[in-house]
């Protein structure tokens, strides 16, 4: 585990209390709710045509109509490889999943221009973890390896969390 314990680094991860997750693509909205197991859980996916939500989780395509529809103070986080390019002044925009990378590894600079030095984004350290732990599996599209494995052996092998953002 890390060094300093909180609710990044505390597995398994805690509920964080009652959310809804709302998405406004309809096709998108579709294809997520099949996938998911639970009653519960597709009862928490709503289709919406606001832009009220205060947290948007955003992927490649996020439009600058689609962000100039934010509420001010929307905290914008990316799950996709390339950060959005950021069109507000009053909404805050967080780097794309990514981790510090451990004190032992050198001649690391940065490997993409958005994120400071020895910051790696999660994509490439997950090519580093496959080799390094031996796994035989091909990740493409929305096919992901086993989560709880995969962040295990990052803590293991001394990637951190970031407890902020660097944008």
């Amino acid at each position: 585990m890390a060094a300093t314990p909180g609710p990044l680094t505390d597995w398994p991860w805690k509920p964080l209390g009652s959310f809804k997750v709302a998405i406004s693509k309809e096709k998108d909205y579709r294809k997520l709710k099949s996938k998911l197991q639970s009653a519960d859980d597709r009862d928490k996916l709503v289709l919406s045509r606001a832009y009220s939500q205060k947290v948007w989780l955003v992927g490649d395509g996020l439009s600058k109509e689609e962000q100039m529809k934010a509420s001010k103070g929307t905290s914008i986080i990316p799950y996709s490889r390339f950060p959005p390019k950021e069109v507000r002044e009053d909404c805050f925009y967080y780097t794309t999943p990514s981790m510090l990378t451990p004190k032992h590894l050198e001649n690391v600079d940065s490997c993409e221009n958005w994120l400071p030095r020895r910051v790696m984004s999660a994509w490439r350290i997950a090519g580093i973890l496959h080799g390094l732990e031996g796994w035989n599996v091909n990740e493409y599209g929305n096919e992901i390896f086993n989560v709880e494995k995969t962040w295990e052996a990052s803590l293991h092998h001394g990637f951190t969390p970031l407890m902020k953002s660097f944008t």
